[in-house]
């Protein structure tokens, strides 16, 4: 098996085409101290949008970071430039790249995990006479999602169901890449004989609950194919319940699921807003695709900042992932976590001028349902947005003459085959499709319909 090297989808470009310090979403890391783990390489890129892959050369001391858009890349960059981040209290050096993108031969391996976040590693054995696999997302909230969506999923038609849950292990330690054990962030491992050993020490502020448990239900040999996307602090998903389960516990509120060990603060901290275009129900509206967001204040005297109250930690920590570094009303928006526990609501009298908005009864919350299906499909911010809830009397030039009404180019329109109340419509850009989605999600067709808009992970 041939060691993993990035490489481009075309050839690479001839010398002079592209000049080696023009924006790339994958960045070169530099200086990294000997024993940086992938998941403190990840983090880096963390907080300015989400990671899509890693690939780490050790013995060079150096890594490439792809991140989901050149956007985000060039925030990466911008912030570090001036102060050059440390890792194991030394400054390592981030610059862009040469390659459009990493693309591994280990990829094969990451299919059906790898729209949740970005998977460090996977370990693949037999115990009780069933075949299990161990993974390790490098986030937490990637791990959790991955569970909700997946888990009582077959990988084939009618047969290999997937049974997930939370493993009691902290961390992952690969010794070998081959077949039955994998570490994506290395390509220095040896092939060896494909034995492996599991850290069970609280590496990471996450421990055990980052680690889910993917159980394979299938025949024997039929290894389900596994992979991720991104975060900060590792998760580990193992096969059927060998390890043994971690419960998710439920708050009080339906369907809201919190993840023991991500951090409890569900308040964000948003900042670079354009004050001249955000209001609280635009900021409820777009962050609700991640989250049910219970109150949204903005800053009275500080207009380009705002608090955003989400129903529990891992959807604050979800919304940070796809919405930190995107642009929004000609800014990049910044989401972290808020030093404040809860959104106070202004006192009886006290001047507000509708800053303050209390959503937590909405009925546009997403994901008040435990069982919806809008739990399958969250993705990042993405210029085709997905159309559902069409009334059969609307025709796609009704849709798109609507779009184009707020200031959208439609660049693609096309109704599902399968059921004529979806569709996917393709936008000028990433940021026009957020604009449409905070103007349109809800739009009222008459009748009591109303429109339902979400990113979509298609193209058209």
């Amino acid at each position: 098996m041939s060691n993993s090297t990035p490489t481009t989808d075309n050839e690479k470009k001839s010398k002079g085409d592209k000049l080696p310090g023009s924006p790339s979403r994958v960045l070169h890391i530099r200086h990294i101290p000997s024993g940086v783990s992938g998941a403190e390489v990840v983090s880096l890129g963390f907080p300015f949008g989400k990671v899509t892959n890693l690939l780490m050369l050790r013995g060079k001391g150096q890594a490439f970071l792809e991140m989901a858009s050149v956007d985000a890349a060039v925030s990466v960059v911008n912030y570090y430039t001036p102060a050059p981040p440390l890792l194991h209290n030394q400054p390592v050096y981030i610059q862009y790249s040469n390659y459009k993108e990493l693309r591994t031969n280990n990829q094969r391996h990451q299919a059906i995990f790898s729209k949740f976040g970005f998977v460090l590693k996977i370990v693949m054995f037999h115990k009780n006479n069933q075949f299990q696999v161990l993974l390790q997302f490098a986030d937490a909230t990637n791990a959790y999602h991955a569970k909700m969506s997946l888990d009582g999923h077959s990988i084939y038609n009618g047969c290999c169901t997937l049974r997930i849950d939370f493993s009691k292990l902290t961390n992952l330690t690969v010794k070998y890449n081959n077949d039955k054990s994998r570490d994506f962030t290395r390509i220095d491992l040896p092939f060896g004989d494909g034995q492996r050993t599991i850290e069970t020490s609280l590496s990471t502020p996450f421990a055990t609950q980052n680690t889910v448990f993917p159980s394979y239900t299938g025949p024997p040999g039929f290894a389900p194919v596994l992979g991720f996307p991104q975060g900060a602090g590792p998760s580990v998903l193992p096969v059927p319940g060998a390890l043994g389960p971690l419960t998710v516990t439920t708050s009080a509120a339906p369907g809201h699921m919190n993840v023991p060990g991500v951090p409890g603060n569900s308040v964000l901290l948003v900042s670079n807003l354009n004050p001249e275009a955000i209001t609280p129900y635009g900021l409820f509206i777009l962050f609700g695709v991640y989250g049910d967001v219970h109150r949204v204040k903005i800053m009275f005297k500080k207009r380009g900042i705002a608090l955003v109250q989400m129903a529990d930690a891992s959807q604050a920590q979800l919304a940070i992932t796809y919405l930190n570094g995107q642009r929004l009303y000609g800014r990049v928006m910044h989401a972290t976590l808020s030093k404040y526990p809860t959104i106070q609501l202004p006192r009886e009298g006290q001047e507000d001028k509708g800053l303050t908005k209390d959503y937590s009864n909405s009925p546009l919350h997403r994901f008040k349902n435990p069982c919806s299906k809008n739990f399958q499909n969250i993705f990042p911010p993405s210029a085709t947005l997905h159309l559902s809830n069409i009334p059969n009397s609307v025709t796609v030039d009704d849709l798109k003459n609507l779009f184009t009404s707020k200031g959208s180019t439609v660049k693609g329109f096309r109704f599902f085959q399968s059921d004529c109340k979806m569709a996917l419509i393709q936008l000028g850009s990433v940021e026009e499709a957020v604009h449409a989605l905070i103007d349109l999600h809800n739009h009222d067709f008459g009748e009591n319909q109303h429109l339902k808009v979400s990113f979509s992970k298609s193209s058209i």
